[in-house]
């Protein structure tokens, strides 16, 4: 049973969520501040966290959660589930690697859905690669794999968010052309997604790739439109 942590300081909302996502066959632990999740946290981490941003007097307290919780298991999925989405709070989760940044109010059955779907990718992610699978596609020294939403550079797999994975594949379906920031927010499957956003995966997609490849150059910025994959 896959166990799923929530930080949330309302008990009405933290009553809500617990609720929601136990009934769809996970084990759920909740919690209304930071020092409790980091207490929690020392004792078991989680195979998923839905975290606020302000608990309490603490107005970044769910931004430190996510830091200390991939500090300690970079993979881990975090969603962050607030009423705060001014675009410098969604750019400050992203760069934090978040997974997902899905605004308050929101349909307990979305958000049971989303955790399902990001748990169902992790597994994929951790699954042995035995063979290529048959959604595997190949790009120059890229494969991306869309069962499991990863892709590997020369060879080498790069973790991306389910976020970073669909705008990478939509760059690439036509790699030469320009994709426009348009496109790419459409990809991204998230609401009140504006060009800085864009930016940001593109930033932390590019640092994913030169972790590996120091000499990494194939996301080209098209000043004013959006990107392109360019191997030449």
């Amino acid at each position: 049973m896959k166990y799923i942590a929530i930080v949330e300081d309302d008990p009405d909302q933290r009553s809500n969520y617990a609720d929601a996502i136990s009934k769809k066959g996970y084990e759920v632990v909740a919690y209304g501040s930071r020092s409790e999740a980091s207490a929690g946290f020392d004792e078991k981490l989680p195979d998923l966290a839905i975290l606020d941003i302000i608990l309490g007097e603490e107005v970044d307290a769910g931004f430190q959660i996510c830091r200390d919780l991939l500090a300690r298991d970079p993979s881990l999925p975090v969603i962050f589930l607030t009423e705060r989405i001014d675009e410098i709070d969604k750019i400050s989760g992203l760069r934090l690697g978040a997974w997902d940044y899905l605004p308050k109010p929101i349909s307990l059955d979305y958000l049971a859905e989303r955790i399902s779907s990001l748990l169902r990718i992790n597994e994929a992610r951790d699954q042995p690669q035995q063979t290529e699978s048959d959604a595997a596609r190949k790009i120059g020294a890229l494969t991306l794999d869309q069962d499991a939403l990863l892709a590997s550079w020369q060879g080498e797999r790069i973790d991306l968010s389910g976020t970073e994975f669909r705008m990478l594949s939509k760059l690439v379906r036509m790699p030469g052309h320009a994709v426009s920031y348009e496109t790419l927010m459409n990809a991204t499957m998230q609401s009140l997604v504006t060009n800085n956003t864009i930016n940001t995966h593109m930033r932390n997609i590019r640092k994913k790739f030169e972790k590996i490849d120091a000499n990494f150059s194939c996301i080209k910025s098209e000043y004013g439109y959006g990107y392109r994959w360019s191997q030449s």
